[in-house]
């Protein structure tokens, strides 16, 4: 004796999607999915004294995290440098990054800034085949020649970094020599300190 079994067809049943793990166990699509990456300033105070570059960037080195740029300077408070690092994690990257750096000894504040006064400078090394066009450009970028040769004319300009990347797009035309460029360094907005003496403090 033969019966249909109740539901529906076997080809109008639902399929699960995703591929299944080494037990067996089905995947969902979207708890594989990578975690989005994004771009963040970190700011760090920190011991003026040599060796602390090195702690720093040690500390990247072990835990695989890329830092996109990093620039150190001195600040108004004797004995303290500013770090500012720019770095492209995911969420808990970003966060793992301010407690690791936190816990270093010469390491006094970090803090992520989110609407923070960006500059870098580059230096720009082009052909001098068309000098009125690069006097034009660089104007364009608020830059000025800083070297001018018989072949070659440096740029001087600063800028956010995506206003760097586009003046350095824009002297393509005359033929790109060299470019370096010092990296991000920020402060915070308006009268907000940009890092607080307090290794407790997270935003």
């Amino acid at each position: 004796m033969t019966g249909e079994l109740p539901g529906p067809a076997p080809e109008e049943r639902p399929h699960p999607s995703g591929r299944r793990n080494k037990q067996g166990i089905r995947i969902d699509p979207e708890a594989e999915s990578e975690p989005e990456v994004r771009r963040e300033v970190l700011s760090a105070l920190v011991d003026h004294e040599p060796g602390v570059l090195a702690e720093v960037s040690g500390l990247f080195a072990r835990r695989q995290f890329n830092i996109e740029s990093l620039t150190v300077g001195p600040t108004a408070a004797e004995g303290l440098a500013r770090m500012t690092i720019v770095v492209e994690e995911t969420d808990p990257g970003v966060e793992q990054v301010k407690r690791q750096l936190r816990k270093l000894v010469p390491v006094h504040a970090v803090r992520e800034l989110e609407a923070a006064t960006e500059r870098e400078l580059a230096l720009i090394k082009v052909g001098d085949d068309d000098p009125a066009g690069v006097a034009a450009v660089a104007e364009m970028y608020g830059g000025e020649a800083v070297e001018a040769g018989p072949e070659v004319v440096t740029v001087e300009l600063t800028g956010t970094e995506a206003e760097i990347d586009a003046a350095v797009e824009a002297f393509e035309r005359f033929g790109v020599r060299e470019v370096a460029r010092t990296g991000t360094a920020a402060l915070a907005g308006g009268t907000e300190f940009t890092a607080y003496d307090d290794t407790t403090t997270d935003d």
